[in-house]
C-alpha cells in the first residue's frame, strides 16, 4: 500500500520562484566581486578567469614557451645516409592506446636493414600524445620533442601524417643504431 505525502500549498510568491532566483543571482554576484577583487573567497573554489593579472596569449602572434617535456608534433629521426630509422618493429602501433599509428613493413635492399617502414602513418586527430610510441622505440626512430603543436584542420585527410612528412620534421639521429656492441 503506497504512502501518501500530503504536502502543504505554496503561496504565489513561493510558486513564482522569485526568491530562489534572486539568492542564486546574489551569490553568483558575491563570488564575482571576490574574485574581481583578487581576493579568495574560497580557497579551493577561486574563480582563476576573474583574477587580476590574468595573461591572454594573442596567438599566433605570440607564441607562448612550452615546458622542456612538452609531446609536441611527431617526427621521424634519420640515419646518416637520409633513409628513417625505423625498423618497422610495430613496437610504437602496438602499444599505442589510441590506435592511432598504421605501419606497413617492406623488406629492404641493404643487408644491415632487415625491415623499413614502407608507410609510416599517424591519425593526428585520433592521437592523444602521451608518448608511449617514443618510449617503446628500441631504436630512437620516433620522437615528439619538436615543440610545436599540431594546426587545427579543416579536412580529415591533412590529419594523416605520411612518413615523407614526418621524416620532413626529422633530423639526424646521434644515437646508436642498435645499441652499445661492445
Amino acid at each position: 500500500m503506497p504512502k501518501v505525502v500530503t504536502r502543504e500549498p505554496m503561496s504565489v510568491l513561493e510558486r513564482s520562484f522569485v526568491p530562489e532566483i534572486i539568492r542564486g543571482l546574489s551569490t553568483t554576484i558575491k563570488h564575482f566581486f571576490h574574485a574581481a577583487s583578487g581576493q579568495n573567497y574560497h580557497e579551493k573554489q577561486h574563480l582563476w578567469f576573474l583574477n587580476k593579472g590574468n595573461v591572454t596569449y594573442n596567438y599566433p602572434e605570440d607564441v607562448r614557451t612550452y615546458p622542456k617535456r612538452y609531446r609536441g608534433q611527431h617526427r621521424l629521426m634519420l640515419r646518416e645516409d637520409g633513409n628513417v630509422r625505423c625498423v618497422a618493429c610495430m613496437c610504437c602501433s602496438t602499444i599505442c592506446p589510441a590506435n592511432c599509428i598504421h605501419i606497413t613493413a617492406a623488406e629492404s635492399d641493404d643487408p644491415s636493414v632487415e625491415k623499413y617502414p614502407a608507410s609510416f602513418v599517424i591519425d593526428e586527430l585520433r592521437c592523444i600524445f602521451c608518448g608511449f610510441c617514443v618510449e617503446a622505440c628500441p631504436c630512437d626512430a620516433i620522437r615528439m620533442d619538436t615543440g610545436l603543436h599540431v594546426q587545427p584542420f579543416l579536412d580529415r585527410n591533412n590529419a594523416y601524417y605520411g612518413r615523407d612528412l614526418l621524416m620532413e620534421l626529422g633530423e639526424l639521429s646521434v644515437a646508436i643504431q642498435g645499441g652499445d656492441k661492445s
